[in-house]
């Protein structure tokens, strides 16, 4: 018979396959102390991840190391404390980014506005953001117009419809850090907007979440990602209206062998 004082749990097999807090099992009529400290491990991080500011110099060097051109924005949320307390606020450009924008708007806009928002979780962006966009540029159907990846701070999802209005994008394609999770501080998420403007409201909009290594890889992200751009640009709209249908292009393509994921 085990001297342990603490009572395992019969489904603790189950914690092999899910990062989710589930047969903690219990110490007496309370949690195990090493379940506890993990907890508040867990809820420390999740508040980094949401109080941490972007190192957006080292953000702006490795997305140019890899030949994207980069342009930096703000939001009208001046800090991180206002960026919490007004949500409003971080749906907005600043208003001398958006003068600025509106001046340097190219002839004949762009097809995709490539968006990088700091959002909940700065630690996401720092670490997915980059390898995302270099597995989603060969997926991109040749000759499509992309404007400069904007880095933007104390950004939420909506600020991506100022951006593509400014720039006159046909879609916008925002990356941006999700609410952390206590088993995921680093989520990004991914939200394309057809005809982006202010304006657009969320039943306008697919989203793609949980895009980090131990959630949605890279190249299932980028693979689905490409696959709603190429729909949305052929019916003309996203959001509701829009289903991700991108499995169903690697079951058509299943007898081509360099077809669908990389290998």
């Amino acid at each position: 018979m085990s001297d342990s004082s603490v009572t395992p749990n019969p489904w603790a097999q189950w914690r092999a396959a899910t990062p989710a807090r589930l047969a903690l099992g219990r110490a007496g009529a309370g949690m195990p102390t090493d379940e506890t400290l993990r907890f508040g491990w867990a809820h420390a991080m999740a508040r980094d991840a949401i109080h941490a500011a972007l190192d957006v110099d080292a953000l702006d060097a490795a997305l140019r190391a890899d030949q994207w051109d980069v342009n930096r924005v703000r939001s009208r949320a001046p800090d991180r404390t206002t960026y919490l307390r007004r949500p409003d606020l971080g749906r907005q450009l600043d208003a001398e980014d958006a003068a600025r924008l509106r001046d340097e708007r190219p002839a004949g806009g762009c097809d995709v506005c490539l968006v990088i928002g700091d959002g909940l979780s700065s630690l996401a962006v720092a670490r997915h953001a980059v390898p995302l966009l270099a597995a989603l540029r060969p997926q991109l159907p040749p000759g499509t117009r992309l404007s400069p990846v904007f880095i933007a701070t104390q950004a939420r999802v909506a600020l991506a419809d100022e951006l593509g209005e400014a720039v006159g994008a046909g879609l916008s394609v925002m990356l941006i850090g999700e609410r952390p999770g206590l088993s995921s501080p680093d989520s990004l998420g991914i939200y394309l907007t057809h005809a982006p403007r202010r304006g657009r409201h969320d039943a306008e909009r697919n989203c793609i979440s949980n895009v980090r290594p131990e959630g949605l890889s890279y190249a299932h992200a980028a693979l689905k990602l490409a696959w709603l751009v190429r729909e949305s640009r052929r019916r003309g709209l996203t959001g509701v209206e829009l289903k991700d249908e991108s499995d169903l292009s690697l079951l058509d393509t299943r007898d081509e062998p360099s077809a669908g994921l990389p290998k």
